[in-house]
């Protein structure tokens, strides 16, 4: 047996243990039990898919409208990693091409609960998204700020607190790619 194989098979065993070692119907506390009642339902997947489809749907569409485009101009232009893309395409073809962006993942998610692997790709479109949105938190002025009267704090503004959102966002991004990966490795298993 190949070290590779050796190491695999250790991690599926751990895996097995960890995952299988107590059923969810054996849960003995309340709070066990709730959790066990939440996991079997696979709450978490439909709240966070749900609750990105949404959103991806209804920012991506109001990028495409001027007020949309506009209000994330002062957030592209002082980003590190797309600070050209208004200066080539223009505030409202770039932010047209965002909002589709946001629509194509937001489909693929869809697509996901039928195909997972077009689950992966939108989450593979959003882990690009949102880690470059979130780069915007330490870079758009006015993200990060400090309060009179308060010596040697800084805080995030609202505008902050909003770019925050996508660091969460990031986070669902992983979480989607590992879930919907596992329902294309199943799949792939069956046939």
């Amino acid at each position: 047996m190949s070290d590779l194989s050796r190491v695999n098979a250790t991690n599926t065993a751990r895996q097995g243990l960890v995952a299988g070692a107590v059923p969810s119907g054996q849960a003995r506390n309340l709070l066990t039990r709730l959790a066990a009642w939440i996991d079997d339902r696979n709450l978490a997947f439909l709240v966070i898919s749900v609750g990105m489809i949404v959103m991806l749907l209804w920012a991506g569409s109001y990028k495409m409208t001027a007020p949309g485009a506009e209000g994330i101009v002062p957030l592209v232009s002082h980003s590190p990693l797309i600070w050209w893309h208004f200066k080539l395409f223009g505030p409202y073809i770039g932010s047209d091409m965002i909002g589709l962006t946001e629509i194509t993942a937001a489909i693929l998610f869809i697509a996901g609960y039928f195909r997972p692997v077009a689950g992966i790709v939108g989450g593979l479109i959003t882990t690009v998204m949102f880690f470059t949105t979130s780069t915007m938190l330490v870079t758009t002025p006015g993200a990060i700020i400090s309060v009179p009267g308060i010596q040697g704090m800084r805080y995030m503004s609202f505008l902050g607190l909003f770019l925050f959102k996508d660091v969460i966002a990031l986070g669902a991004s992983f979480y989607l790619i590992g879930h919907f990966g596992h329902k294309a490795i199943a799949h792939e298993n069956q046939g």
